[in-house]
C-alpha cells in the first residue's frame, strides 16, 4: 500500500509548486506498486492533463524565467536551480543575461506564463535557438508546447528519485 503523506512528500513537488497533481493521481487510484518513473509520470501526466485549462496554466506560471530574478537572487527551487545550473544558465555572461531577460519578458508577456523547456542535455545556446524560435508560435501551440516540455521535466525529476526504472 502506498503511504499518502510519504507520496506526496516525495512527489508533490515534481510538477513545479503543483501538488495537486500528486494529489489527483494518487486520489484516483492511477498510483500502483512497485514506483517507477514510468509509472508515476503516466499517473501524474494523465492528472496534469485531467486538469482545468486554468489549472494547467497555474502549473506553467509556477515556473521559473530561465536565468531570471529567482536564480539571481537564489529562489528557486532546489530541482529548478539544478536544472538551470547543468545547462550553464547560472554562468551567463552579461550581454547573455540581458538577452535571456529581454526574451524572459517578451515571452511572458506574449503568453501569460515563462518559457519553460526541459534544459537537461542543453546548452545555454540550445535554449536560446529554441527561445527565439518558439516565441513565434501562436498561444495555442505555445500552451501546448509548454505543457509537453512540463512532462519532459517531470519524467527526468521522477528518473532522478526512483533510478533504476
Amino acid at each position: 500500500m502506498i503511504d499518502r503523506a510519504d507520496f506526496l512528500d516525495r512527489f508533490g513537488g515534481v510538477f513545479e509548486h503543483s501538488p495537486f497533481i500528486a494529489e489527483r493521481a494518487l486520489d484516483a487510484g492511477a498510483v500502483s506498486l512497485p514506483l517507477t518513473a514510468k509509472g508515476v509520470h503516466a499517473a501524474l501526466t494523465g492528472a496534469f492533463r485531467k486538469a482545468s485549462h486554468a489549472e494547467q496554466l497555474g502549473v506553467l506560471q509556477a515556473h521559473p524565467d530561465l536565468a531570471g530574478k529567482l536564480a539571481i537572487a537564489g529562489g528557486l527551487t532546489e530541482d529548478s536551480r539544478k536544472e538551470q545550473a547543468g545547462a550553464g544558465l547560472d554562468r551567463l555572461s552579461p550581454a547573455e543575461h540581458a538577452r535571456f531577460t529581454e526574451l524572459n519578458t517578451a515571452y511572458t508577456e506574449k503568453f501569460g506564463f515563462p518559457f519553460i523547456i526541459a534544459v537537461k542535455g542543453l546548452t545555454k545556446d540550445d535554449i536560446l535557438a529554441a527561445f527565439e524560435a518558439r516565441i513565434g508560435n501562436t498561444a495555442d501551440v505555445e500552451f501546448e508546447t509548454a505543457k509537453t516540455q512540463v512532462e519532459r521535466i517531470a519524467l527526468l525529476r521522477l528518473t532522478a528519485l526512483l533510478p533504476g526504472d
